[in-house]
């Protein structure tokens, strides 16, 4: 295949499997008094359960949603947003809404097969329900981390439909972390791929680089100082080709895609446990003969993978992780 030009290798990332969320979050309903209640009261309300990082998926691929049920007013519940079900033929009469709550269930809920992660179903979730499962356990992970007082260490209580927590001494307000990351596709001036193996990784897992924006750091130097860090390489020309959601447990994977300077390898062996440049047919090979394996499909990873490699990885091999 053709090497791509440099317009398409600046195009942005399209069809991100986590950031095709469709509710409005209606963000301003948050401050409703007693909404989640008045929500769980009401049978035309859906609900989704999630328990450990797992939500029942019906075999027809959709999120199980059902009405509310009376312990739903004993469990952690936040409010997710709204849908436009049935746009009226009289706009003056208005629109109708379905709205969705999230709560979480008990671990004797789950276990079954029809039970999965956010990992394994995403890709393959329709708008809205990529878009609730990701929101709902984003929620979920950071409702279960701040239970105390970051400020005394009292409990924390949840406000606001369950978008924020407060103090129950100090009465202080804590909202949802959200920790942004990038991700990069390194190339060189041959339009080689840049992929690491993480120490932590089996033999065979090669991605690309990722890495927490530090404080004070704009993204482009989060990006150059990772690649240094990671691999000693430096780098320049970073572009900003997307972003996604990421709730393992919280963050936003921001992408780019940037030149390298230099190409000689000196991986952190402590970060690293080794690191490669691939041409499209050394990468292509790799898959085909299962000596690499590739990022999982829902991961902005093998989104950027494929932006170099100019086709899906799963026209070559199925050898994702």
């Amino acid at each position: 295949m053709s090497r791509p030009t440099a317009s398409i290798a600046s195009m942005p990332l399209g069809d991100l499997p986590l950031s095709r969320g469709s509710l409005d979050r209606a963000a301003h309903r948050r401050a409703e008094p007693d909404l989640v209640p008045k929500l769980l009261a009401d049978p035309a309300t859906r609900v989704v359960v999630i328990v450990a990082e797992s939500m029942e998926v019906l075999p027809d691929g959709a999120l199980a949603v059902r009405p509310p049920a009376p312990d739903d007013r004993h469990r952690l519940a936040f409010f997710l947003g709204e849908e436009v079900t049935t746009e009226a033929a009289d706009p003056d009469s208005g629109t109708e809404r379905t709205t969705y709550l999230a709560v979480v269930g008990d671990p004797t809920e789950s276990g079954h097969d029809d039970w999965q992660t956010l990992r394994n179903a995403g890709a393959d979730l329709s708008d809205r329900d990529a878009g609730i499962f990701t929101t709902a356990q984003a929620l979920a992970n950071w409702h279960a981390a701040h239970q105390f007082c970051p400020r005394c260490g009292a409990p924390t209580e949840p406000e606001q439909a369950g978008w924020i927590r407060r103090c129950t001494r100090d009465k202080s307000e804590h909202y949802p972390r959200t920790d942004p990351a990038v991700i990069m596709a390194v190339v060189d001036d041959d339009d080689r791929l840049l992929l690491g193996r993480n120490a932590q990784w089996p033999e065979g897992r090669f991605s690309v680089l990722a890495g927490f924006v530090e404080p004070g750091e704009s993204f482009e130097a989060a990006v150059a100082r990772e690649v240094e860090e990671e691999v000693g390489i430096q780098i320049t020309d970073v572009t900003y080709l997307g972003n996604q959601p990421w709730p393992f447990p919280s963050s936003d994977m921001v992408g780019f895609r940037a030149r390298a300077t230099t190409t000689s390898l000196h991986p952190d062996t402590v970060e690293m446990a080794e690191a490669r440049w691939f041409t499209r047919d050394e990468y292509r090979n790799a898959l085909t003969t299962k000596e690499i394996r590739t990022p999982s499909g829902i991961s902005i990873a093998q989104r950027l993978i494929e932006h170099w490699l100019g086709q899906r990885i799963a026209e070559i091999a199925d050898v994702s992780w």
